[in-house]
């Protein structure tokens, strides 16, 4: 990351100068540039090749993107993801076993596609309902009833009995604040929460969600205090959890 283009010019040679010292060679195929609203775009090249500059890219298997709904297009690909697994699995889900295995090879291997990385998502109920259609989606497909058959969701869950995504996804959220607020180690994950974004005026509109937004309502403020005790945040985390999967 660099302030000024000029600036990040000058990292990229030096990591592929350094790069070749050693044997090693930059792909220049998954290197992209991605670049905020304070910078002009302009050229980045390294050696003779010109970098593509792109306004989102794939990184550690999530979807990156800057500015307001940075995570629509990440969920539109967990939830292409998590039909593809379940495609893959469509045999087991259309089979005569019982429903009890269905539903735990579901849980063991569709929704953990649907749900990876989401401990770093800015929870709204528009993405969360969105997962949630998908997912009672594809209970209907594993129970093999259709919309016209106008079962309540609620009877399809109490047949499939499988975990809530929303459900899933704020208590694996809830885990991870707490255990990066007793982080001592130093480590950036920590200063991350804590940090201030430059001063000046704030853009039209709505302000976007922000990560901390949702703790806030049921911890308060000092949520990173209230973290410190393990007990106390663990029954927190349960009402926490539940206001999610309460929804449609």
């Amino acid at each position: 990351m660099a302030e000024t283009l000029e600036d990040l010019n000058i990292m990229l040679e030096d990591l592929g100068n350094a790069s070749k010292r050693v044997g090693l060679k930059m792909n220049m195929d998954k290197t992209k540039i991605m670049l905020n609203a304070h910078v002009a775009p302009a050229p980045v090249n390294v050696g003779n090749i010109t970098l593509e500059v792109v306004d989102h890219y794939v990184y550690l298997g999530q979807t990156i993107q800057l500015g307001k709904s940075n995570f629509e297009k990440e969920i539109s690909r967990r939830i292409q993801l998590g039909w593809a697994a379940f495609g893959k699995l469509r045999h087991i889900f259309a089979s005569e076993i019982p429903q009890c295995l269905k539903t735990k090879v579901f849980d063991q291997c569709v929704l953990p596609v649907m749900t990876y990385g989401s401990e770093t998502w800015s929870l709204t109920m528009g993405l969360l309902k969105r997962l949630k259609v998908t997912q009672r989606a594809m209970e209907r497909a594993m129970l093999g009833i259709s919309l016209l058959d106008r079962i309540r969701n609620d009877e399809i869950r109490r047949r499939t009995k499988s975990t809530d995504i929303a459900r899933r996804i704020a208590s694996l959220k809830w885990q991870w604040a707490g255990h990066i607020a007793r982080r001592t180690d130093g480590r950036w994950s920590g200063k991350v929460l804590e940090w201030r974004p430059r001063t000046g005026r704030r853009s039209v509109g709505r302000p976007p969600t922000r990560w901390t937004d949702d703790l806030v309502k049921v911890a308060g403020s000092r949520w990173m205090r209230t973290a410190q005790d393990r007990s106390l945040w663990r029954s927190l985390g349960e009402a926490y959890a539940q206001q999610w999967a309460s929804l449609g």
